[in-house]
């Protein structure tokens, strides 16, 4: 387990593996600290690691997301019109 406390942004992250995620005992004696830090009007972030693969999930992600942009550039080339390229 990893534990930040980003105080400029009023953040509190909490980084846990596979295992410790499914540790029901572990994350019961995480409520006292998400309790503490919400009274400070602090945000609690719990990250906790999954069993899919990384690599892979993420560059569909970046796939997905270009593929978007390129469909809102070419919706807003039509919505402004035609455009002459010299």
């Amino acid at each position: 387990m990893e534990f930040h406390v980003r105080n400029e942004s009023r953040i509190v992250e909490i980084w846990l593996t596979r295992t410790e995620g499914e540790n029901a005992q572990l994350r019961e004696k995480l409520k006292p600290l998400y309790q503490e830090y919400q009274a400070k009007n602090y945000l609690v972030a719990v990250f906790q690691s999954g069993s899919e693969d990384l690599a892979e999930n993420t560059s569909a992600l970046l796939c997905t997301n270009r593929i978007r942009l390129a469909r809102q550039e070419v919706e807003q080339e039509r919505q402004s019109g035609p455009t002459m390229n010299l």
